[in-house]
């Protein structure tokens, strides 16, 4: 995504959700409303949740462990973008991240799989799961995540979902 020229640093909101296993949840969809670019790290679960993402904004998706079929074929293991300068890589299980962190060119990973919304810096590097948006899985939290990028300025916030 590229910033118009006046405005140099303008701010790009990127919505970040996973696990949706088939179920895009009504205050999901509520909750990335505004964002410029819409992230899921995988187990989409089918191919509507991303027709349906793609109304609000452009989508990136990987392919999760549980996405299968001939939908899922299209979709990579690995995504990776540049928004503002600040590359952004994508992988489901961040456990499969194989890059070296310290010479990584990446400032942000992320990744889903566990259901647990987390954010860890390590190296210079942000780590982000947003969480599960799909069915209630344990007494985890249903949490979508956005990413706010402002020229060299970044920050996240987690969205706790009601139901």
């Amino acid at each position: 995504m590229s910033s118009h020229a006046s405005k140099p640093f303008s701010k790009t909101t990127v919505g970040v959700i996973s696990d949706t296993h088939g179920l895009l949840r009504p205050e999901a969809f509520r909750a990335l409303e505004g964002s410029h670019l819409i992230i899921h790290a995988g187990d989409i679960g089918k191919p509507e949740v991303l027709t349906q993402l793609e109304t609000l904004a452009p989508v990136i998706a990987v392919k999760g462990n549980n996405d299968r079929g001939p939908w899922a074929e299209s979709l990579s293991n690995t995504q990776s973008t540049t928004i503002q300068g600040h590359q952004i890589f994508v992988i489901h299980d961040v456990t499969q991240f194989e890059s070296d962190p310290i010479h990584s060119p990446f400032k942000v990973i992320i990744s889903g799989h566990s259901h647990k919304p987390t954010v860890t810096e390590q190296n210079d590097m942000l780590f982000l799961n947003p969480g599960s948006a799909g069915p209630r899985r344990f007494s985890l939290p249903i949490t979508v995540a956005k990413i706010h990028i402002e020229g060299l300025s970044l920050s996240h916030q987690f969205i706790h979902l009601t139901s």
